[in-house]
């Protein structure tokens, strides 16, 4: 190959964006050349580890746009922890199913029962499937939803957030709403009722939902649209935050214990 058609070679990878093919290139020619590899094996190598470096970077960007708090896997979920949950349940979950069938998933149970980090982690399993993907906190979105209503632009925000083939909207009931956000509450779930899956997650049961949302009628009609195609799951059991707190202070006693002995001697 000359130098003329290698640097060309280079110039079209680099106008085409095939970053990994220019990481490798070199090396992997190399090394093609001495094991004598036909050309349609270097190929196929080279353009199969491009596309596998273009949806990492694709799934890594999707995970990145979807506002997570934080990065949260089900591998990191302790469900020994957690009898109260069927793991095959989850597992389901996790196949994508849901999403193909516009369903939704409300988490129940009282703070720190591992609600959020579920609730994450299914979002990273879709950003990962390349769904689009979005998390809010609840307070966030009623927010949100004011000030767009406020500025005249309701409309855009509703259908911003209508597209989202997944959204999961953290926290429900751990703040009251007024009436006004009741109802934008309600429109955003009525816009993408049937159409896209929502995942919620609240430490208040179904039946204390009129006290979230101020408004009987309107909490019904939210229930009614968020109920009908939906996975609940109940969770119930100690706080993870509790947990690491008693085993904190565990250790800081036993700390403790081991320098008073070696003092003592």
């Amino acid at each position: 190959m000359s130098e003329f058609t290698y640097e060309r070679l280079r110039e079209n990878l680099e106008r085409l964006k095939m970053k990994n093919t220019l990481e490798i290139l070199d090396n992997y020619l190399e090394q093609a050349l001495k094991d004598n590899v036909n050309v349609v094996e270097i190929l196929d190598h080279i353009f199969l580890e491009e596309a596998k470096s273009k949806t990492k970077r694709a799934v890594e960007k999707q995970i990145q746009m979807s506002g997570f708090p934080m990065k949260k896997t089900m591998a990191d979920f302790d469900f020994s922890f957690q009898p109260s949950i069927d793991k095959r349940q989850i597992d389901e979950l996790c196949t994508m199913r849901f999403i193909e069938n516009a369903e939704n998933i409300v988490f129940l149970g009282p703070p720190g029962v591992g609600k959020t980090h579920l609730a994450t982690a299914l979002g990273m399993e879709t950003a990962k499937h390349r769904f689009s993907t979005y998390y809010i906190n609840c307070h966030t979105l009623i927010e949100q939803l004011k000030k767009a209503h406020f500025e005249n632009h309701l409309p855009d925000k509703l259908r911003a957030l209508g597209r989202y083939k997944l959204l999961i909207i953290d926290e429900i009931g751990y703040l009251p709403m007024d009436i006004q956000g009741a109802n934008l509450f309600f429109q955003l779930i009525a816009r993408r009722y049937e159409k896209a899956s929502t995942i919620f997650t609240s430490n208040k049961t179904f039946s204390q939902w009129n006290d979230i949302f101020a408004d009987v009628t309107i909490a019904a009609a939210v229930l009614d649209r968020v109920l009908h195609h939906c996975t609940v799951i109940h969770i119930k059991g100690e706080s993870y935050r509790l947990k690491e707190r008693k085993e904190f202070m565990k250790q800081k006693v036993q700390v403790t214990n081991t320098l008073f002995e070696k003092a003592s001697t």
